[in-house]
C-alpha cells in the first residue's frame, strides 16, 4: 500500500532570494556616466521580478553614432573596473542600437528613431524604474 503526500506549495520551488545591490549600484553608475556623456533620457528598468536572465536595463538615447562609440566605451570601461567584464556586444559597428550585455546589467544604446521603434520602455512595461539619480548605491566602489 503506497502512501501519498500532500503537493509541496510552489515557495517551496522557488529560488532564494538573491541579493541585487552589487546589480542596482553598476546600473545606476552605468546610467551616470551615460549622462556624464550627454545620453539623453537614460532610464534605467528595475527586471529583477520579471526575468532571471538579467536584472537592469539601462536604456539611453544617443544622437549619432560617434557619441553612441563613446558611451558604449566608457561605460564597458566602468563595468570592467568594477569587476563586470562585457560578456557580449551587438551592433558596435553598423547598427543604430549598440547593445552591450554585462550579465547582471544591459546596456542599450539607441538613436532616437530606433529607440522609438523598438520601445522597449513599453515592451517591458511591467518593470519598475529606478530612479538612478537619487540611488545611493550608485556611488563608485573603491
Amino acid at each position: 500500500m503506497t502512501t501519498q503526500t500532500a503537493p509541496r506549495p510552489l515557495e517551496q520551488f522557488a529560488p532564494p532570494p538573491r541579493d541585487t545591490s552589487a546589480a542596482l549600484a553598476a546600473a545606476c553608475h552605468a546610467a551616470r556616466v551615460c549622462d556624464q556623456f550627454r545620453g539623453q533620457n537614460t532610464v534605467v528598468l528595475d527586471l529583477t521580478a520579471i526575468t532571471s536572465l538579467f536584472d537592469y536595463f539601462v536604456i539611453c538615447t544617443a544622437t549619432n553614432k560617434r557619441q553612441m562609440h563613446a558611451l558604449a566605451d566608457e561605460v564597458r570601461r566602468m563595468m570592467k573596473a568594477r569587476g563586470s567584464p562585457r560578456l557580449g556586444r551587438e551592433g558596435y559597428e553598423q547598427s543604430s542600437w549598440i547593445v552591450e550585455d554585462f550579465g547582471d546589467v544591459v546596456l542599450h544604446i539607441f538613436t532616437p528613431e530606433t529607440r522609438a521603434l523598438y520601445d522597449l520602455e513599453n515592451l517591458w512595461g511591467d518593470a519598475p524604474q529606478v530612479d538612478w539619480q537619487e540611488c545611493t548605491a550608485a556611488a563608485p566602489s573603491a
